[in-house]
């Protein structure tokens, strides 16, 4: 058997695409029609796989597991009385607790469980990197290299009260306090729960025309499909007092002054609006955007055979954005998709998990380089040269080696920053940066980037809120 070249692309992946094309070859060659895109075809197009091939590739990547699967998965857990997954979760949900609750058949308790530590469970066992944190605290991941699948015993639990419309929380009696949350992403979202839940009056605020953040514009479709995100949201208003305003922006509609005049506390969980620059010559070139960007457009896109996508898709970066923008290039028919990250691997800030999921796909993955220029013809992007790198004692280093990389596309995957209010500059919000102010989230010191540590401090905020009332 003949070896191909090119490592970095997954033949079988491509020979499986190949295979649910041909009907069409045949049929369109029959009928003297003109044969539509394919991975092949040079530049952006649109469509380059048959219509039932993008259902499959943007469904649950995780299917929730069902009642039997969900009770042989609980059995394995040793209901540590000092359990480190509790440690390693930012929310610090009793995991033991809810595992144990799955075990003896009381899913609605458990998920009650989940969520008086993360309002927002549903979404974090679908996106949360579990094989970072609780999953690899377990003490059967250290004993036996297979933990608990906390992540999916955790959406096992949330879904199945979700399905029911339930909402196990009501609010305390209105205590006459009102407070202004200002983004309505995963942070906002589990503080104006936690305000409502303790009886205060809330207005949510969010630029967007949706409210959810990140879970709705920020992440992979595949991870959480079937417009989730929303229906988390719906559920998570059904608590009320909180009146959600969408298209209202800090700065533009509202002032921070005047939400410190008109109500008792101003809640601030804003995110990273700017995307930095790759400050590589030719960077302006039709074909470079943000993948922050890309991955917002796939999100709000019913029809994914609408979106172009190019052949040869170069993603820089190193996060979760960068593999999810990367995976995603391919699930839309691209052929060739590399990542260049400038470090070594191991210091790239996406999981492990990720990583592999991306490779097992046909994402290449280059590390130690760093792009120095983006070569565009006719005013299109066709390539981008990257110096090799050395990351030493004094920081990164470019080397003279060079090399270059076809590409008709390439997505900026390397660090977002903040857009602050007016007199709130710097590159994080301070925890509380003046009276009557609290923030959380990605624009806080401290934030990573994670929808459970939003949550985390979006809910201690509340708290922290609560108690300045005399809670």
């Amino acid at each position: 058997m003949a070896v191909r070249e090119n490592a970095g692309f997954d033949y079988l992946l491509f020979d499986k695409i190949n295979d649910l094309w041909q009907p069409f070859f045949k049929s369109h060659r029959q009928e003297g029609l003109t044969l539509p895109n394919t991975p092949l075809t040079p530049g952006l197009a649109a469509g380059r796989l048959p219509p039932e091939a993008y259902a499959h590739n943007f469904d649950d990547l995780e299917p929730v597991l069902d009642a039997h699967e969900a009770h042989v998965a609980a059995d394995r857990c040793y209901f540590c009385h000092d359990a480190p997954c509790i440690t390693a979760c930012p929310t610090s949900i009793d995991i033991p607790l809810f595992i144990r609750q799955i075990a003896t058949g009381t899913p609605e308790a458990a998920a009650k469980t989940i969520w008086d530590q993360n309002i927002l469970g549903g979404m974090c066992a679908r996106v949360c990197p579990t094989e970072q944190l609780c999953e690899e605290a377990c003490v059967r991941e250290a004993a036996e290299g297979k933990p608990v699948e906390i992540g999916r015993l955790q959406r096992f639990a949330t879904d199945r009260v979700m399905g029911k419309g339930v909402h196990p929380y009501s609010r305390a009696a209105n205590t006459g306090k009102r407070v202004a949350v200002v983004g309505a992403g995963p942070a906002g979202l589990a503080c104006a729960h936690r305000l409502a839940m303790k009886g205060h009056d809330v207005v949510l605020m969010d630029r967007r025309d949706k409210p959810g953040g990140l879970n709705e514009y920020g992440i992979a479709s595949y991870k959480a499909p079937h417009d989730f995100a929303q229906a988390e949201v719906e559920w998570l208003l059904k608590i009320g007092g909180i009146d959600l305003r969408l298209g209202v922006e800090l700065g533009r509609d509202v002032t921070l002054d005047s939400l410190r005049a008109e109500y008792d506390a101003v809640f601030l969980g804003i995110g990273l609006g700017g995307v930095n620059a790759l400050r590589a010559a030719g960077e302006d070139v039709k074909g470079v955007r943000d993948a922050v960007d890309f991955i917002a457009e796939l999100r709000q896109q019913p029809d994914k055979a609408k979106l172009p996508i190019g052949r040869d898709v170069v993603v820089i970066g190193g996060g979760m954005t960068a593999v999810d923008a990367a995976v995603q290039s391919r699930l839309l028919g691209a052929q060739n998709v590399t990542i260049v990250y400038r470090r070594g691997q191991e210091k790239m800030s996406a999981s492990r998990h990720e990583q592999d999921h991306a490779q097992q796909v046909g994402v290449r993955i280059v590390c130690n380089a760093a792009p120095v220029e983006v070569i565009g013809q006719n005013g299109a992007v066709t390539a981008v040269v990257f110096a090799y790198t050395e990351d030493g004692p004094e920081g990164l280093k470019l080397l003279a080696d060079t090399f270059t990389l076809k590409a008709d596309q390439v997505f900026k995957a390397i660090g977002q920053t903040l857009v602050a209010p007016e007199g709130m500059g710097g590159p994080k919000l301070a925890t509380q940066p003046m009276a009557g102010v609290w923030t959380g989230g990605d624009c806080a010191a401290g934030g990573e980037d994670l929808t459970v540590t939003a949550v985390a401090e979006g809910r201690d905020a509340a708290e922290a809120i609560h108690a300045s009332f005399g809670g």
